[in-house]
This record gives structure tokens, sequence and C-alpha cells, in this order.
């Protein structure tokens, strides 16, 4: 939980870089007595208090006498820094020990443990950023494909911040509009007025929807797309895992029943991330293990996004479609081997895990899938998150409310309180609120350092 807004004027410091062995770790200090404890702990040939910004400089890290490590610092004075406080870096070497001393020393000189995301929370409160750009950051972060990695960059420089502060101005001059008339009762709208604040409202709807439209591919860039594969014993599951991820990760064999857990793996599929799930073969079965397994596989395709059905095409059986067709694709495996007359005309990808004849046409099946073949990989510049989906759906309904107050002639009373309603939420995008609530729950998923 980060701390209360007032907590902000602390001096705070982290391991900013990944805990454990290597060559390089980076401390960060910020706050108004980062410089000054940077004094009180380096020697080198010209003090942290005299150096010039963005200049690395080479010098020791003393506890009293004792000589910690050998560091870089550099210094980043306010508001030229990420924080939008006065900063200060420590490159030192990347051992367990070192870092967590020399962090120590810094906590007994004066400063606080940051908490997740903490650096983030001040360069937002600071002014550095949007809150767009800070959920940016930890989306930067966490990519898995070059899809995800230039959307988050993309938002990480503010287009989407763009975006919003474009819609909010639209809706501060419609309210600006209305409220003049609140303000001066005599000045009626007459029907052109009418008609243009109908038009301007509707530009308003339009580019919240265009917005919306982005969700979906949000959460596949952000979260990937759960892919469960499921079939009967021995149809090839694993084997299909395996030629997906390019190397032997699952058990094969010709004994029915080998599975009997779920496996799960991370691809990059065109640049969407998929969670693939191997699942037990469904069939009747005598063993309390293995029906264990098999209802944890019908489970998962419960709750798939994508569930890709694998079937023998050396034996018979059934094309009809199943309750989840709509996020089901039906794979013919073996087909190298021959395809039985049953199959005639099932809608599948015909593949062979073994040869692998049909995997490029399967990746594209999966694709098109995903995408709905309306998304091109060009355009990922915007991709909203849930909690941008939530604010621009709420303001989405105020918008409509306006309208419909507009359209059955109710006093401008009512069609300002729908778009100050719709304003708030708008803003909620971009960190327009005052709420310490908010601003905790974003920053606590953040890592600590950042």
């Amino acid at each position: 939980m980060l701390p209360c807004l007032h907590a902000m004027h602390d001096t705070i410091a982290a391991i900013s870089t990944p805990f454990g062995e290597g060559a390089i770790a980076l401390l960060r200090i910020s706050g108004a007595r980062a410089i000054s404890i940077a004094d009180e702990i380096f020697q080198g040939k010209t003090k942290p208090s005299q150096c010039e910004p963005r200049l690395q400089q080479f010098g020791k890290i003393f506890d009293n006498t004792t000589v910690i490590d050998d560091v870089l610092i550099t210094l980043f004075r306010a508001p030229a820094s990420y924080t939008g406080e006065d900063i200060v870096e420590i490159a030192c070497h990347g051992g367990i020990l070192v870092t967590r001393r020399i962090l120590q020393l810094l906590l007994a000189h004066g400063a606080r443990s940051a908490e997740p995301g903490e650096f983030t929370q001040r360069a937002f409160l600071n002014g550095k950023m949007d809150l767009t750009q800070a959920e940016a950051v930890m989306d930067l972060i966490r990519a898995q494909t070059d899809l995800a990695l230039r959307a988050a960059t993309e938002q990480l420089e503010g287009r989407l911040g763009e975006k919003i502060r474009a819609l909010r101005e639209q809706l501060l001059g419609l309210l600006a509009h209305v409220e003049a008339f609140i303000d001066f009762p005599d000045e009626d709208i007459d029907p052109d007025t009418g008609a243009a604040l109908q038009k301007k409202l509707g530009e308003v709807r339009e580019g919240i929807a265009l917005l919306l439209r982005t969700a979906d591919h949000g959460k596949i860039l952000r979260e990937g797309v759960r892919t469960v594969i499921y079939g009967a014993p021995n149809v090839g599951k694993s084997s299909l895992l395996n030629a997906l991820l390019g190397y032997e990760r699952a058990i094969v064999s010709d004994t029915p029943g080998t599975t009997r857990d779920t496996i799960e793996e991370v691809i990059n599929l065109r640049g969407i991330p998929l969670r693939l799930v191997d699942t037990a073969g469904m069939r009747d079965s005598g063993d309390h293990i293995e029906r264990q397994g098999i209802e944890r596989a019908r489970g998962q395709v419960e709750k798939a996004d994508l569930a890709l059905r694998v079937a023998d095409a050396t034996q018979p059986g059934s094309i009809t479609p199943h309750a989840q067709a709509r996020r089901e694709i039906l794979i013919l495996n073996k087909t190298d081997l021959g395809e039985l007359p049953s199959w005639t005309g099932a809608e599948a990808v015909r593949i062979s895990c073994k040869t692998g004849e049909g995997m490029e046409q399967l990746a594209e099946a999966i694709f098109q899938r995903v995408m709905g073949g309306n998304i091109a990989t060009a355009d990922a510049s915007i991709a909203i998150n849930t909690r941008h989906q939530s604010c621009l759906q709420k303001a989405e309904q105020y918008c409509t409310a306006a309208k419909r107050a507009i359209e059955e002639n109710l006093s401008a009373e009512f069609i300002a309180i729908e778009l100050r309603a719709a304003l708030e939420s708008v803003g909620e995008v971009v960190g327009k609120v005052d709420s310490e609530e908010l601003l905790g729950v974003i920053f606590s998923t953040f890592c600590i350092g950042k």
C-alpha cells in the first residue's frame, strides 16, 4: 500500500534493478535530501552536490571509514528528473550483499524505503506524466511481444493522453456553452443551436466509442490469450504444444493418459502473447488421478479465451460444433497418415505435428480468430486497459443521457449535469481526479524502485 500523500515529502531510496547477482545494480534516491545524503556517503574528486547534472562521477561509497564499493553516481536536479525531484542514481557492482549494504546505508542517513511504484507516483504528482503514461511504464516492463512493447511505448509518449485531452476540451466547450444559457436564461436555445449541440456531442460520443473499441486489443496485449489445447487421448495435444513452442516441453507417448495435469507456457505468435495450456485427454477413466486431470481440463476449456480442439484425422470423430464454437478452432492432426471420409467437409485446420505441415495455416487461423481480422498490427498505438474502459463507459452513458435530455427538450440544467459527469469520467483516465485511493490501487501494482 502506498504511503499517504503527505509522506511524499520524504526522501526515498530503493534498489531499482532485479534483486540477485549481476554485473551492475542501480539504486535510486529521490527527494529534498537526496543530494545531501549522497554527499555524506560518497567520496570522489567532486562531491555530488558540486557535480554537473547527468555526468557520471566515479568514487567510493563509505560507511564511516569502511569502503563498501566502487561506484558511479549520476545527479539529476529538480525539476529535470524522472520524479521532478532531486535524484541521485548509484551504479554499483550487482551482488546481493553490496546492494543491500548500500541501501541500508542510505536508510541510516535519513532516506525511507520506497514503496512499489512510488518513484512513478511522484512523477505523476509532480506533473511529469499523466496517469496513462504512468500505467504505460508498467506495461513497458511487462511487455512480452513487440506489439505490446510498441503499444506501451506510444502510450508512454502520450498518444492516449492526447486523445483524452482532446475529448475533455470538446466536453468543456459543450459544458461552457450549456452553462452560458443557464447564466443567461433569457437566451433560449434555438433549434439551430440545439442541432449544433447534438452534432458536437455526437463527435464526442464517436471519439469515446473509438477508444472503447481498442479495449479487447489492450487486454490481449497486456494479459495474453488463454489458449487451451484439448481433445481425446493420443490425438497429438502434447505434440501440438511442443510444435508451437519449438522445443520438447511435454512428454509425448502412445500410452493414453500420459498428461494428467495442465501444462502452461507462453509463446509469441505474430506479436500476440498466447498462454498455451495443454490438458489431459478427455475420456471415461477408472483412474482417480486421471479423472482429476480430466475435470481440470474441462474447467480450463470453460475459462479459455480460445480453445484448440485437436482430433486424429485417421480416427472417426464428430464435426458437430461445441458450445464454445465461436472461440474454438478444430484441428485435424496426423494428416500425413491420411484422413477418414467422415472428416470430409469439416471446417478445420489440417496439420501434421510430425512433419510440420499446416502449422503456418494454424498460426494464421489463430491470429485471425483472436484479432477478428479487424486490427492491423501496424495500428497498435492505442490500446486502453480495463480501468480506462470503465471510465470511458461511464462517460459514454452520461453523454447518451445528455443527448436524450436535448432530444426531450429538458432544461439546460439537466444537460449540464450529464455533461459535467461525462467530463469527470473522462478526466479520471488521465488522473484529473482527487482520489488518493485510486492512486494507491494503480501504483501498488508496480515493482519497487520504479
